[in-house]
C-alpha cells in the first residue's frame, strides 16, 4: 500500500543537512534576544526557536547553541528580552545574526528589566526572568517567566525554508 509520507534515504554524512532542510518546512517567526553580559556589556542574537510554554504562569522558551559566542553570557544572565521582529526588520535580524560585531551600533535602545536593552522597534517584546535551563542536545533550552510585555500588533518577519518572508 502506498504511503502519503515522502521519505528520503540519505547517506549518514548528509543526514544533518537533510534534517535541517526538513525542519525548515516549519515556518517560524524571527526574534532578537537581548541581555546584559557578565561584564555589563549588551549582548544579543537572532533566534527562531522562540515558543510559548504556559499562560499561567506566563512562561516562554528559546534555545541557544552551546557553541554560540555569547553562550556563557546568556546562561549567566538573570533576565533577557525577546523581541519578535516585524516584517520590515530583516536588516535587524541579519545584524544580530553576525558574530563579533557591535550589534547595538546605531540603535537607540531603552533599558528594561535589570537594564536589559530593549530595541526601539519590534512587533512584540517579552521581558523575562530566568526560570529554568534544560539540556537539549547541542543546545540549552532557556525558560523565562514573562514579567512584562508589549504587543505593537505589526505583521511578523517569518523564516521558511531558508528565506525570509511575511504573512
Amino acid at each position: 500500500m502506498p504511503s502519503d509520507k515522502k521519505q528520503v534515504n540519505t547517506p549518514p554524512n548528509s543526514q544533518s543537512v537533510a534534517l535541517r532542510n526538513a525542519l525548515g518546512s516549519f515556518a517560524t517567526g524571527i526574534t532578537v534576544v537581548t541581555a546584559i553580559g557578565a561584564n555589563g556589556q549588551k549582548i544579543g542574537m537572532t533566534v527562531n526557536s522562540f515558543n510559548s510554554v504556559s499562560l499561567n504562569p506566563a512562561l516562554v522558551l528559546w534555545s541557544i547553541d552551546k557553541k554560540s559566542n555569547c553562550f556563557s553570557d546568556f546562561i549567566k544572565a538573570k533576565s533577557y528580552a525577546i523581541h519578535v521582529l516585524s516584517h520590515e526588520q530583516q536588516a535587524i535580524s541579519d545584524q544580530f545574526a553576525l558574530s563579533g560585531e557591535d550589534k547595538f551600533s546605531n540603535l537607540q535602545c531603552t533599558s528594561g528589566l535589570n537594564n536589559v536593552p530593549i530595541l526601539p522597534d519590534f512587533s512584540a517584546c517579552f521581558e523575562c526572568s530566568i526560570e529554568h535551563h534544560y539540556e537539549g542536545g547541542d543546545h540549552i533550552i532557556l525558560v523565562g517567566k514573562v514579567i512584562k510585555f508589549e504587543d505593537r500588533g505589526s505583521q511578523p518577519l517569518v523564516f521558511y525554508r531558508g528565506i525570509y518572508t511575511s504573512l
